[in-house]
């Protein structure tokens, strides 16, 4: 997917703290692009050539400032795209290139590059792992593939080379062996078994439990467009609590997994955000993170599968509207 036209910012629109000091994109005759605040005073200067159709005086969300582009006069490292700055006008990273663009958060992380190596920060530039692997994938389901001695090639993947050293790490960065004794709540990841990665309290429970008492609609929801038939016992969906509140960032992020333990998709598709009482739900609906109120979500998903469903009469996995 291209990502030129994306937003400049893709944490949670909705997502909010304190009061901020309102910072604004800025353009010169050059088109070259700085962010200033409501003073007029220069937070960064105009030093970016941007990519995306950021327009002169646009807000800055969020708690980080990523510069969708290059900066003039820097060659940029390799295997990365864009400049991330915090609020203050401070360097903080530089995100590995991915589709075309910066990478995207998963399960609240994003890959950055320093020195040839890759690491993760979260949605307000902290590191939270160290880079130090020369490949390492999006997390999925707690767990992120990482290698070293391999080498990067041009479509987001890595080329096998003699001796390459490959891993799993968990959410902290540590290094996970798999499993010689599983259950079923274990992670298969290339014909390898992991520990189950999360734990929750009761408050979160609760949350997973609102999912799950909607496993059977969001599933069928979910497949009704898919021609394979799918058996039932494949269709179970798994919801599970990927990122919790923290500063700037008042929610906790349920993302959803098929029957294999895989993301159903990777940039919001089936990902949903909850209030930090545990009591409000959202759905994500947008790139740029945007999240409307479940029961409106779930009333759109439910119009759009009867309509296709109408319209594909044919289609193996049906889909039956028990709510009425």
């Amino acid at each position: 997917m291209n990502k030129v036209l994306l937003l400049i910012s893709i944490i949670p629109v909705f997502a909010f703290s304190q009061e901020k000091e309102v910072l604004r994109y800025f353009k010169t005759k050059e088109s070259l692009v700085g962010v200033k605040n409501d003073k007029g005073n220069i937070i960064i200067p105009a030093q970016f050539k941007m990519y995306s159709d950021l327009k002169d005086g646009d807000l800055v969300e969020g708690e980080t400032i990523l510069f969708d582009g290059e900066k003039k006069g820097e060659k940029s490292q390799k295997n990365t795209w864009g400049y991330v700055y915090d609020r203050k006008g401070n360097f903080l990273y530089t995100p590995l290139l991915y589709d075309n663009g910066p990478d995207y958060f998963v399960e609240g992380l994003r890959r950055f590059v320093k020195n040839g190596k890759i690491g993760f920060a979260d949605r307000n530039g902290k590191t939270v792992i160290e880079p130090k692997h020369d490949f390492v994938a999006s997390f999925n389901y707690g767990y992120a593939s990482f290698c070293d001695g391999c080498k990067r090639n041009d479509d987001d993947g890595y080329v096998k080379v003699p001796g390459e050293k490959w891993g799993m790490m968990n959410i902290k960065g540590e290094t996970v062996q798999p499993l010689t004794k599983y259950s079923q709540n274990d992670v298969k990841i290339v014909g390898k078994y992991y520990p189950y990665p999360f734990q929750y309290n009761e408050k979160e429970k609760n949350i997973l439990q609102f999912f799950e008492k909607q496993n059977k609609l969001l599933s069928d929801l979910y497949y009704v467009n898919q021609y394979n038939k799918i058996p039932e016992k494949e269709k179970k969906l798994f919801f599970e609590i990927v990122e919790r509140p923290k500063e700037n960032f008042p929610y906790y992020q349920v993302n959803t997994y098929d029957y294999t333990k895989y993301d159903l998709g990777m940039l919001y598709r089936f990902k949903f955000l909850v209030s930090e009482d545990g009591k409000t739900f959202y759905a994500i609906t947008a790139y740029n993170e945007k999240g409307v109120p479940f029961e409106e979500w779930l009333r759109k998903e439910i119009e759009e599968a009867t309509k296709f469903q109408k319209e594909h009469p044919d289609n193996p996995n049906k889909f039956k509207n028990n709510q009425n």
